[in-house]
């Protein structure tokens, strides 16, 4: 890596000549160009990608591109001035406009490979040749790598056109699911969850094309019509877009020995993983042995607190498959996702994703990821048996350490000292016969009221005027006496104040309800981008107390009008 510039708190780069001095490309200069690739980048067909770690690809620009937000929060971190983004040239530049970089910004980006896994299972089909030497990122291209502000970040158009894994698609990403992603990563890190960021978004102004989505009123289970929709480019960025099927990918090379350099592809990207993920915590001058170890190690405690902190918040990765599962242990990808709104173990927003992948299964599909994880690594001590053992040993304790972290998420949310599981379990059972907002519930609870009226505003009741009942009503008076019980101890050694303030710390006022997203992304279809930033705003202080005004239109039981609604209560992939 080489020396680079970067900036202080007290500077602000405020044009791409500035940007371009935080430029330093690791990941393309210390790993291998695939060497069937073209130097020029026009590499936009679907093709097999036999060997080597990324593609150069030039990105495909959009027709004329409008600005329509970025984030300030990630540009203060970066250490750009928020004048920056609505300006020509970073315009044309995060809209796949290359051509106008200055160096040592390149002039054409990277898209990787990687292989599929689906909750613990190897496929080939998904690949168009059926060998998984096709399969990869088709719309998402790398364009920049830099150190800001001290940090190391990789910048990635979502949307930026074909690549030679597009499977025959049109590289293509749709306004409505770039607002969502371009939201809910922004959101999710105010939320505190690890997770790619958003840095801008930009629409075209008169390019689209057709996709399969929902008509007005729609209460279908898949999209009943297919429709033009206006085309966009969202900038996610993160440390590293590594994911575990990234490494299958080669693992599964080196298993087989598809070509001579398999195994040290594989080690070479693995070296790179920690190098960028991990080099705070694991010693560069350890044995490759003793690194993998390590590595194995973090990436579990990593993986099994974000999926915790998912669970906290009401998140559920609809898609959660390997190639969805970012190695440095972070929420990279937002396509079938979506917030728990009336508690349902099952929740699932994805049409096609099925019980595997649903909010309280999380866990579960989190620990078939991780051995897909090991196994990628296996090839690399397949002859040292100790090292297989201790891999083999971290793989059986994944449930132990999940286990764990769920425990203690539960009894944060719950303002408890410790877990107590009959207490959780009985609460469990309410929620879901009751049923309840999931987010108002555990907010209401915060406030650490005495009588079960105070409950009520998350309760999901057939119409305003019935009443919880009886039966139910008297069970919910024992399990909050029962909880009481058990705080009190706490409550007299720290008071309920700061008790309170601890569990309105977990537990958010505000998540990005679908039915808030979609007034948002269709202004933003008429061309008025404010909803869409107004949005941003509330969603950006989910913990916090805002007006009265943004609380009776954001802090609701979800309408009932949006129940069963296609493209609100759930919705395709299409994007």
């Amino acid at each position: 890596m080489s020396d680079t510039v970067t900036t202080t708190s007290s500077e602000r780069i405020g044009s791409l000549n500035a940007l371009a001095k935080c430029a330093d490309y690791s990941f393309v200069e210390s790993l291998r160009a695939d060497p069937q690739a073209r130097e020029d980048g026009q590499d936009h067909d679907p093709r097999q990608v036999f060997s080597g770690h990324f593609v150069p690809v030039t990105p495909t620009p959009i027709s004329k591109p409008e600005y329509v937000a970025h984030s300030q929060s990630l540009f203060a971190q970066l250490g750009l001035d928020d004048g920056l983004a609505d300006t020509v040239e970073f315009t044309k530049l995060f809209s796949g406009d290359l051509s106008i970089a200055p160096e040592p910004i390149r002039n054409t980006g990277w898209a990787t490979g990687y292989a599929l896994s689906i909750f613990g299972r190897e496929y080939y089909q998904q690949c168009p040749f059926q060998t998984g030497n096709g399969y990869g990122d088709g719309r998402a291209i790398s364009v920049l790598e830099g150190v800001f502000a001290g940090q190391r970040w990789e910048m990635q158009l979502k949307g930026g056109g074909r690549t030679p894994y597009c499977r025959g698609g049109d590289g293509r990403a749709v306004l409505r699911s770039s607002v969502r992603e371009f939201l809910a990563q922004e959101h999710m890190h105010a939320l505190g969850i690890p997770t790619s960021r958003s840095l801008s978004l930009y629409a075209s102004r008169d390019e689209t094309v057709r996709r399969p989505w929902y008509s007005e009123g729609s209460f279908s289970y898949d999209p009943d019509q297919m429709g033009l929709e206006t085309v966009a480019i969202s900038t996610r960025v993160a440390p590293s877009f590594i994911r575990v099927g990234q490494l299958e990918l080669f693992g599964r090379r080196a298993r087989k020995g598809e070509h001579p350099e398999a195994l040290n592809e594989l080690e070479m990207l693995v070296l790179h993983l920690i190098d960028r993920e991990y080099a705070g915590e694991i010693d560069s001058q350890l044995p490759l042995t003793e690194k993998l170890l390590e590595l194995a190690e973090l990436f579990r405690a990593r993986l099994t607190s974000l999926v915790a902190n998912w669970i906290r918040v009401g998140y559920c990765q609809g898609n959660f498959n390997s190639d969805n599962c970012a190695a440095g242990g972070f929420t990279l990808d937002y396509g079938p996702f979506g917030f728990c709104e009336q508690f349902d173990p099952n929740f699932q927003p994805w049409t096609g994703g099925g019980e595997h992948f649903s909010f309280m299964n999380q866990p579960t599909a989190a620990a078939r990821n991780y051995q897909m994880f090991l196994l990628a690594l296996l090839p690399l001590v397949a002859d040292d048996e100790s090292a297989l053992e201790q891999l083999q040993a971290l793989n059986s304790g994944f449930s132990a350490v999940m286990q764990e972290k769920m425990e203690a998420m539960w009894a944060a949310k719950l303002g408890l000292a410790r877990f107590d599981k009959a207490l959780f379990e009985e609460l469990l059972a309410l929620m879901s016969a009751t049923p309840v907002d999931y987010t108002k519930f555990f907010r209401a609870l915060s406030e650490l009221p005495e009588k079960i009226g105070a409950l009520e505003v998350s309760f999901y009741l057939p119409s305003p005027q019935q009443d919880v009942p009886e039966q139910l009503k008297q069970r919910w008076c024992a399990w909050l006496a029962q909880w009481h019980s058990l705080i009190a101890e706490r409550v007299a050694t720290d008071g309920s104040e700061a008790i309170k303030q601890q569990m309105r710390a977990v537990n958010p006022k505000y998540i990005l309800r679908e039915w808030l997203v979609v007034p948002a992304y269709q202004a933003a279809y008429n061309g008025d981008y404010e909803p869409l930033r107004q949005l941003q705003t509330i969603m950006n202080a989910p913990y916090a107390e805002q007006s009265a005004e943004i609380e009776a239109q954001h802090d609701r039981l979800k309408p009932e009008q949006y129940w069963g609604l296609g493209g609100v209560s759930h919705y395709s992939c299409s994007s």
